[in-house]
């Protein structure tokens, strides 16, 4: 799996509405508005590379009211919540 976080600048009066269309994309998992030097922040999720242009460049770049981006790709994922994840597979119900 390839992940991409995606900072997106947005048309200020439709933050709301370019949010609501990246979020509805195939290959985007989920997007938050946040505080800082951008408007949105999208985590795309893919599973080859050649799909992280189709859904950045061919997509996100190409919603109503998206004025610009800023894509890092990850190389490794640091989350206790993955590793919880990873390890209870089959297990929610082992009572």
């Amino acid at each position: 799996m390839i992940t991409a976080i995606v900072m997106i600048d947005a048309a200020t009066d439709a933050i709301g509405e370019v949010a609501q269309a990246v979020a509805d994309l195939d290959g985007v998992s989920e997007v938050y508005s946040v505080a800082g030097d951008t408007d949105l922040v999208a985590i795309v999720r893919v599973r080859e590379f050649e799909q992280v242009a189709e859904v950045i460049a061919g997509r996100i770049n190409k919603v109503p009211g998206v004025l610009e981006t800023d894509t890092h790709i990850a190389f490794r994922a640091y989350s206790r919540h993955d590793l919880e994840a990873a390890f209870s597979l089959g297990f929610e119900n082992a009572d």
